[in-house]
């Protein structure tokens, strides 16, 4: 069930806990679960959105950075490099849709 949040500030601290996971780009290791979870646990008692959209964001991120080290291993036997490109190009498609409905108030939940 969708729901629609009016509060400018918990609106952008929900958006942000999306996109902390694209901090995996500046060169933190695991910056795509350990941004999110900061947002996590700073905000999950202060706003009900955070807490939602936190959670789901964070098993989305465990499930996705399993998901690439198996890639990584599979390159050995030729198919990780196209399951990693495959992977990353869906990985950020969703993380920036995840963030755009965050930031519309609106709670998503990601397709895995």
């Amino acid at each position: 069930m969708q729901r629609i949040i009016d509060d400018e500030k918990e609106k952008t601290w929900g958006m942000l806990t999306h996109l902390l996971a694209l901090s995996v780009f500046i060169g933190i290791p695991f910056g795509n679960v350990i941004g999110p979870l900061i947002i996590y646990l700073i905000k999950k008692d202060e706003y009900a959105f955070v807490r939602e959209q936190g959670r789901e964001v964070l098993n989305f991120q465990i499930t996705w950075s399993l998901i690439f080290i198996v890639s990584t291993i599979l390159i050995f036997i030729g198919i990780g490099v196209v399951m990693l490109i495959a992977f990353g190009i869906a990985w950020l498609v969703l993380v920036i849709v995840g963030a755009v409905t965050a930031s519309n108030g609106t709670t998503y939940h990601y397709p895995f």
